[in-house]
């Protein structure tokens, strides 16, 4: 039997440039390979171990209890159980799928929660199947009536040029799966397929709607060097491979400029990487004095950035900690609270407060 320690008995306590106090309460320990964090209401929401494990979680009465489910995942370097999203009655989880012969997808399904048992049915899956253990994203956002995923490409470069395949690309589908009418190949993309929505991306590990202007902003990691944030936009392409975003090839070599016109323009650049990982635009009264601004974690890095931004526009970055809880893998706000909560690699789920 799996064993997790509920302990509300770390705290840090920090103060920011506009000297507001806050504290870094760990919560939960001993969680393995933990990926995202999605509340159900203010005092329950569900979390992912990368081995294929949902976690349901009680905050208030300190209870937890795996949920049985039936889908087929490989855990196989960077994939495992990735995303996961509560909406109404129903979960949707992002996941590399296991397709045979070490071959996977980064596909999306959607269940109906159940405490005990989720059934769920694939809703896409990225094509090709590939071989590889790197890249494959995997954010998930509800925007209206659409599901945005984010498919990363894989570690095969310039397949995120290829717009007859999913892989390096932003994905919009109906929250039933189905295909929008208006998507960019209906329009002037002809050969794009049907899902995408935007293409030229890497690996895309951070993804958030604003309150504020309806616009979905994401994160991406660059090569060695090269990390962004910026906007998700409509038949646009972010560049992948033609650019590197200021950064180089792993052996050294050059990629690319950093931007040029004809391709979408990040807000916010990093060379040397952070290695970025989730996002939020921040909306609550805890920390009110950040309404609007996006804020973003890092893996290697170790940090929480503040990125305070108008349209694509970036006017400045605040670190507000770095390297106390180890590398950050999601963010997300208590819902009515406004509070942060915090997912790292080591295994612990932390609450941020004043």
């Amino acid at each position: 039997m799996k064993i997790y320690y509920l302990i509300i008995i770390f705290i840090f306590n920090f103060s920011i440039a506009n000297a507001q106090d806050f504290k870094l309460v760990k919560i939960i320990d001993g969680l393995k390979s933990p990926w995202s964090l999605s509340f159900i209401n203010q005092n329950e929401a569900l979390i992912t171990e990368k081995s294929g494990n949902i976690i349901y979680i009680d905050i208030q009465k300190k209870e937890l209890q795996n949920i049985k489910h039936n889908l087929k995942i490989l855990e196989y370097g960077q994939g495992g159980l990735l995303d996961i999203l509560f909406k109404n009655k129903d979960v949707y989880v992002s996941y590399s799928e296991d397709r045979g012969n070490w071959h996977t997808s980064t596909s999306v399904a959607k269940g109906e929660l159940n405490k005990n048992n989720i059934k769920f049915k694939n809703i896409f899956r990225a094509k090709p199947p590939i071989e590889s253990q790197y890249h494959f994203g995997s954010r998930l956002v509800i925007k209206d009536k659409y599901l945005f995923i984010t498919a990363g490409e894989r570690g095969k470069g310039m397949i995120a040029q290829d717009p007859s395949k999913h892989p390096g690309s932003i994905i919009r589908i109906n929250l039933d799966g189905s295909i929008p009418k208006d998507n960019p190949k209906f329009k002037n993309k002809k050969n794009w397929l049907p899902e995408i929505f935007q293409i030229g991306i890497r690996n895309p590990q951070g993804m958030a709607l604003s309150p504020f202007d309806n616009k979905i902003y994401l994160s991406n990691h660059g090569a060695k060097g090269g990390d962004w944030f910026g906007a998700v936009k409509y038949g646009e392409n972010y560049g992948w491979k033609i650019l590197g975003w200021g950064g180089k090839n792993y052996s050294g070599t050059k990629i690319g400029p950093k931007w040029k016109p004809g391709f979408t323009k990040a807000i916010k650049y990093w060379v040397p990487s952070i290695a970025v990982s989730a996002i939020t635009i921040y909306k609550g009264e805890e920390f009110k004095e950040w309404n609007g601004d996006a804020l973003i974690t890092s893996l290697k890095d170790e940090s929480l950035r503040k990125i305070k931004f108008k349209g694509n526009e970036f006017i400045n970055e605040d670190i507000i900690f770095k390297g106390n809880i180890g590398r950050i893998r999601d963010i997300k706000i208590q819902p009515d609270t406004g509070k942060l909560f915090f997912l790292s690699d080591d295994g612990s789920l932390w609450q941020m407060k004043k």
